[in-house]
């Protein structure tokens, strides 16, 4: 009975007394896109969040959304959390690429520094329709173009002959 009683203190001493070392993760938000430019520019992350206090990187600059200013409260909804979810989605090797976004006719469309218009529609596969936008611009049998259709990821659309296709990283 004795040692039992010892057993039992002994666990509830290490219950309460025991080590207590707690370890954390610090998750830093990525920036999708900015809100304005230059020194009154705001970052925004893929999810919508507005973080004002983050360190803009200086190179690539991050395309920017069509907003003077930042909505009321800290995050954004609608079509610019549609804009803000596609850029996010941009693979590295293509956002030094990226100039703008903005809500068309035809949903999320995203212009490029050479001025081409990659085509999301929605939000919705935006992984997929970045490979299949990178799969297009990438073809070396592809010179120059207007836009690229990315409605149905795995069969894009494009044409046009308006803009050359900008060099490799």
């Amino acid at each position: 009975m004795v040692i039992l009683a010892v057993i039992a203190a002994g666990a509830l001493f290490q219950i309460f007394f025991g080590d207590k070392t707690v370890t954390g993760t610090v998750l830093v938000p990525e920036p999708a896109a900015t809100i304005s430019s230059g020194e009154d520019a705001i970052a925004v992350t893929a999810r919508g969040a507005i973080v004002p206090w983050f360190p803009l990187p200086d190179e690539p600059e991050l395309p920017t959304l069509p907003l003077s200013e930042p909505p009321k409260g800290n995050r954004l909804a609608g079509p610019m959390l549609q804009q803000a979810r596609v850029l996010g989605a941009a693979p590295a090797a293509l956002r030094p690429y990226l100039a703008s976004s903005y809500y068309g006719e035809s949903g999320v469309d995203v212009e490029t520094t050479a001025g081409i218009e990659l085509r999301f529609g929605d939000a919705s596969q935006a992984a997929q329709k970045w490979k299949s936008a990178a799969a297009v611009l990438a073809d070396p049998t592809i010179t120059a173009l207007d836009y690229v259709d990315l409605y149905a990821p795995k069969h894009p659309a494009y044409g046009g002959s308006g803009h050359t296709l900008p060099p490799p990283p």
